[in-house]
């Protein structure tokens, strides 16, 4: 497939990590880039390290919890900007949610970014986007999604949402002009995972794995996951039975 082209594009979760580096990635390649997130003070420092290189990168502050006002926001910006060409819907939560130690405030949070966030940014402009009869959205799942990690059940379930909401919009917009990609990334050095206290196999550099996912958006790939040793492994374990499954997961635990 040829490689598309934007003039604008809206990362959410850009104060850090793969949104901040997806961000500079396409400002730094000409796009008009709406760095959001929560934190200001991030999306300044991005901003000003973008216009050193050249790049147009424009902070938004903005919770995709608060699912509302962030579609009226991308609403907004969409009108501003002429139409957003590009939504990359990455802002993403993940704690430890054990079932011995469930607390229902994680497992809220987790729905409210990772799930209702992710679905409000990616439904804020689609129609818009079908009526221009152009557009790309992107939503940054994780191989986590396959099956239903120990210790992380909202994280793997909210994950395996985005999976399934992507594959359903990729259905239905066909022929529409507007094209749908879910990423797939496996461990990555960021602020989340540092919190991780288990070894993380195949980890990658945010710059290598920002890399990898832009070039997957830019040539539509409608599905892409990675690294391919880490996705082959994920692949394998999704087609276990279940009691493969279980016994494999409590040894891993």
């Amino acid at each position: 497939m040829a490689e598309m082209s934007y003039r604008t594009a809206l990362v959410t979760g850009a104060s850090s990590g793969l949104g901040r580096g997806l961000a500079l990635w396409f400002g730094r390649r000409g796009v008009k880039v709406y760095a959001a997130a929560r934190r200001r003070e991030n999306l300044e420092a991005l901003a000003n390290e973008a216009r050193a290189a050249g790049a147009t990168v424009e902070p938004v502050e903005l919770d995709v919890a608060d699912a509302d006002a962030t579609l009226a926001r991308i609403r907004e910006l969409d009108a501003a900007s002429g139409g957003l060409d590009l939504i990359i819907a990455n802002a993403g939560y993940g704690q430890e949610t054990s079932g011995k130690r469930i607390k229902w405030e994680t497992v809220k949070q987790t729905i409210d970014v990772n799930i209702t966030g992710a679905a409000a940014t990616l439904c804020a402009v689609l129609p818009q986007m079908v009526e221009r009869k152009r557009g790309h959205v992107v939503g940054v799942a994780s191989l986590g999604a396959f099956r239903g990690l120990p210790r992380n059940a909202a994280y793997s379930a909210s994950k395996a949402f985005l999976h399934t909401f992507m594959e359903s919009l990729r259905v239905d917009l066909r022929g529409t002009g507007v094209s749908v990609t879910c990423l797939y990334p496996g461990f990555v050095k960021s602020e989340m995972t540092a919190k991780n206290k288990f070894n993380m196999p195949f980890l990658l550099e945010t710059e290598e794995a920002v890399e990898r996912m832009g070039k997957a958006i830019l040539r539509g790939e409608a599905q892409y996951a990675f690294p391919w040793q880490m996705a082959g492994v994920m692949g394998l374990v999704k087609s276990l039975p279940n009691a493969l499954f279980d016994a494999a997961m409590r040894k891993a635990r």
